[in-house]
């Protein structure tokens, strides 16, 4: 397939159809169990579905990328210029005849297209929040366009890194960047959710100690940089690199190459140069993802323990339950040689992390903070 054929926008107006009757499912939903409700009530409620949906999406791009699916269909965004795998039949199953294991098979075409209905439909759920809250706001409510326009803007943002994922072969960091992406709009989602939840309560964010605030904002910032690490493991299929567990390849600190594993700018399975990626390579990107699996751990381990007697407790159990998951789950990618139910879990639990951390991120402040407002509050009186 030449260059120019990459992208075919034949097609968009049928996949933007699609997208908006899917999204029209939950906000129908919605409406009906919240039609007694006011404005900002049902808009807290459709923040918090697709906060659901677009975590639901992110397992569903994380099964498409496990099930080597991301090139299903070798163009964008439809499949060899249809709306769906059933008018490129012919194409599919000559692609398929020639390589009968892929990247073009007619399930991968049908996984990845899924992938993208669903991107579209989860669009147009964000797209309809921003709308929303700017109407809401011209109409005297109490609330911010920010979130929303900013999530809206990352959403257009992550289907260009969609598209540059197929075009680009899964050029690794790109598709690192895809996947992270993913998760700040999922940060996006949690910050609008817990500011309803809060508006709805009628109170502000609920004080913890200074430093324990200034230990969350450490692991918070800790476990994106996990998070990239695991992302860059997984696009460049390094996870098998290490098959034993707590040593990798019967070592304590086996052979690496730290400089070739991670060049950032490279194809996949490719260096800069053109040459294979070696196997010291991969390694080096596998065990410096487990090495840093240790600290965030203990990190995350110690907060959870902290906060249990703060008003945040429920998050702290959350975390402590998403860090046994973590374990399990990462710990089974490696010994049971990464199965894809092992391997979306992992995901999903690091998906998982970087929303209840961003809850508890929003529903906190430093007790200095309350303490400085209620002396300005005395002073000003």
């Amino acid at each position: 397939m030449d260059s120019a054929s990459l992208y075919n926008m034949a097609p968009v107006f049928e996949i933007v159809v699609l997208g908006a009757a899917i999204a029209a499912v939950p906000l129908g939903w919605t409406w009906l169990r919240k039609r007694h409700a006011g404005p900002a009530q049902w808009l807290a409620a459709v923040t918090l579905l697709t906060l659901y949906l677009t975590f639901d999406l992110v397992l569903v791009g994380a099964f498409t990328r496990l099930t080597d699916s991301g090139l299903g269909c070798p163009d964008w965004p439809g499949c060899y210029g249809n709306s769906s795998p059933v008018g490129a039949v012919a194409q599919i199953s000559a692609e398929q005849a020639r390589m009968p294991t892929g990247p073009v098979t007619h399930s991968k075409a049908w996984i990845e297209m899924v992938h993208r209905y669903l991107a579209t439909g989860t669009g147009a759920l964000v797209a309809a929040l921003a709308g929303a809250t700017w109407l809401l706001r011209k109409r005297g409510l109490p609330v911010s366009p920010l979130w929303p326009t900013l999530t809206l803007l990352g959403f257009c943002l992550q289907g260009a890194f969609g598209a540059l994922t197929v075009t680009m072969k899964l050029f690794p960091a790109i598709v690192t960047m895809h996947l992270l992406g993913a998760l700040v709009l999922l940060a996006l989602l949690a910050i609008q959710a817990v500011t309803y939840r809060q508006a709805e309560r009628g109170t502000g964010p609920a004080t913890i100690a200074a430093p324990l605030r200034n230990w969350l904002i450490a692991a918070y910032a800790l476990l994106w940089l996990q998070v990239a690490l695991g992302g860059w493991v997984s696009t460049n299929y390094a996870v098998l690199a290490c098959s034993s567990f707590p040593t990798c390849q019967g070592s304590w600190w086996p052979a690496m190459d730290f400089a070739q594993g991670f060049e950032f700018w490279r194809a996949l399975g490719k260096t800069g140069g053109g040459e294979h990626v070696t196997f010291a390579a991969l390694t080096a990107i596998h065990y410096v993802h487990r090495l840093m699996a240790y600290a965030v751990f203990l990190v995350l381990g110690f907060l959870a323990w902290e906060l249990r007697h703060t008003a945040l407790r429920k998050v702290a159990g959350w975390i402590a339950f998403l860090l046994a998951w973590q374990f399990l789950s990462g710990l089974s990618n490696v010994v049971l040689g990464w199965p894809l139910v092992g391997a979306v879990a992992h995901t999903g639990g690091g998906a998982a992390l970087v929303v209840a951390l961003t809850w508890a991120l929003r529903e906190s402040r430093a007790n200095g903070v309350a303490l400085h407002a209620a002396r300005a509050r005395e002073v000003s009186a």
